[in-house]
């Protein structure tokens, strides 16, 4: 049996791309207007409306993309019209990935954000954030699992990390 070795070179998705330290954007003190950013990940949106609900008298923009893709140039343009972008859902690889780069693209454009990602994938999220030079992005953990779950089940993983939420947010 022959074989035939092929050499490749392989990629680290975590290896350290960027020397240079992306600079974040400031949460404003006061705001107004709150993109909510959607991946259609199953409880993405019931985990956005609780956030919406419990943000006080604010308005919201939503916009709604495919999960386990990047967010359109244009969905970025009509999402960074607000002064804070929350996304989510980042519960798997692919998911966490582009939650996290759409997040740091908004970021690029001047729009501060917070990412929520399941605890299973927020190490990964931490990890790819810091290779991209985005080490101290905003990114809130929710308990895993969030698939498969009932509304109410969100609902109440969703209630535990509004604390966090406000304290990023500047929210009494």
């Amino acid at each position: 049996m022959n074989v035939k070795v092929i050499e490749k070179d392989l990629m680290n998705p975590v290896a350290e791309i960027n020397k240079v330290n992306l600079d974040l954007n400031q949460i404003p003190c006061d705001f107004e207007y709150v993109t909510l950013l959607n991946n259609t990940k199953p409880g993405a949106d019931v985990i956005l409306g609780y956030v919406e609900e419990n943000l006080g008298n604010r308005k919201f923009i939503w916009v709604q993309k495919p999960a386990g893709a990047p967010t359109t140039i244009k969905q970025l343009e009509i999402a960074a019209k607000s002064e804070i972008v929350v996304l989510a859902l980042g519960d798997c690889g692919s998911c966490s990935s582009w939650v996290i780069l759409d997040a740091i693209r908004l970021e690029k454009m001047g729009t501060p954000t917070i990412s929520i990602c399941s605890d299973r994938f927020s190490s990964f999220a931490h990890e790819l954030a810091k290779s991209h030079g985005a080490k101290d992005l905003n990114i809130v953990s929710l308990e895993h699992p969030i698939a498969g779950l009932s509304t109410k089940e969100i609902g109440k993983k969703t209630l535990e990390i509004l604390p966090s939420l406000r304290y990023i947010l500047k929210i009494p």
